[in-house]
């Protein structure tokens, strides 16, 4: 399994951005999707995922509100829609898939992708 994001960039505080993950090499749908993200000299944390057993869909409590994740099938792309984006959120922000639903633990995720930048100016 292969997946690449894009649509990082550089915005102002309060801008939005979508992120994209284009998830290939296998069947889209029996995977678990997951963003997280690494500021510098931090440890990377969990910020959102997309159940593959309901559809459900998970939020780390300092984006809920403001980010959005959403996946289209069709596609074989899960989205990561950021509004309201604050300073604190630039990082590289990764995806990653895997064959269970782990939640936030990241160890369980098989598959990463290399990881676009967000930075968020004040």
């Amino acid at each position: 399994v292969q997946l690449v994001e894009s649509g990082g960039g550089l915005v102002q505080a309060g801008g939005s951005l979508r992120l994209s993950c284009a998830v290939s090499g296998d069947t889209f749908d029996d995977y678990a999707i997951a963003w997280f993200r690494q500021a510098p000299g931090k440890e990377r944390e969990w910020v959102s995922c997309f159940s593959n057993y309901d559809g459900s869909t998970y939020y780390a409590d300092f984006v809920k509100g403001r980010f959005t994740v959403s996946r289209d099938n069709a596609k074989n792309t899960v989205y990561l829609q950021m509004n309201s984006l604050k300073p604190e959120d630039t990082a590289v922000y990764y995806c990653a898939a895997a064959g269970d639903f782990y939640h936030d633990y990241d160890r369980g995720y098989d598959y990463w992708g290399q990881g676009t930048q967000v930075t968020v100016s004040s």
